[in-house]
């Protein structure tokens, strides 16, 4: 399965996103109350149409930053939040983005790369985060689906990935999921604690 723009686009043009809590998460909303500087630079990949992005920059955190390859999650973005500037909506590959970031958002990006990118996406948020970055969010604690995302892991499986990087100072599973996800996700916060070079 080619999971190229083309692919996420048809998910939203047929609005078979079934990944879209059409609100933010709870686990997420929750730890960006706790976040007192709000001059952080934030990344959130794979956004879609990410209603943490909107909660971010509604509470005063205007450096945060989504990338995605669908162009209409962006712009999804884009009518919801007017005035979210148009500079820090990033239409492209995660992979390929240049830049250095204080904080980075994990909500259902990881589950939808191809299982044989894991490794490199450890590899990559190590490079984007700054010293002491945090990359936080929450990764399924399941089985899903072996040829089409959402993929699914565990947590022995993510501390291989995770852990050549950062200090995991987090990894348990969420209290506060939607329902239909009680007991499949586990909250992480991972501390980029490693030398970039």
């Amino acid at each position: 399965m080619d999971l190229t723009a083309d692919f996420w686009n048809t998910k939203y043009k047929n609005n078979q996103i079934g990944w879209d809590l059409g609100e933010i998460s709870p686990p997420l909303k929750t730890y960006f109350e706790q976040l007192k500087n709000k001059n952080i630079k934030i990344l959130i990949p794979g956004g879609g149409n990410s209603y943490e992005a909107e909660w971010l920059f509604k509470n005063g955190f205007y450096n945060v930053f989504v990338v995605d390859l669908s162009e209409i999650a962006l712009k999804n973005i884009q009518q919801r939040i007017s005035h979210f500037p148009t500079s820090q909506l990033i239409h492209g590959n995660f992979f390929d983005i240049d830049d250095s970031f204080d904080l980075i958002v994990e909500q259902t990006f990881f589950c939808a790369i191809h299982p044989n990118l894991r490794a490199n996406y450890a590899k990559k948020m190590h490079e984007l985060l700054k010293p002491n970055g945090k990359l936080v969010g929450l990764l399924f604690d399941a089985k899903l689906n072996e040829n089409h995302p959402p993929f699914g892991g565990n947590k022995k499986e993510y501390k291989a990935y995770f852990e050549p990087y950062f200090t995991v100072q987090i990894m348990e599973n969420a209290f506060n999921s939607i329902a239909s996800r009680a007991g499949m996700e586990l909250f992480c916060i991972f501390k980029n604690t490693t030398s970039n070079t």
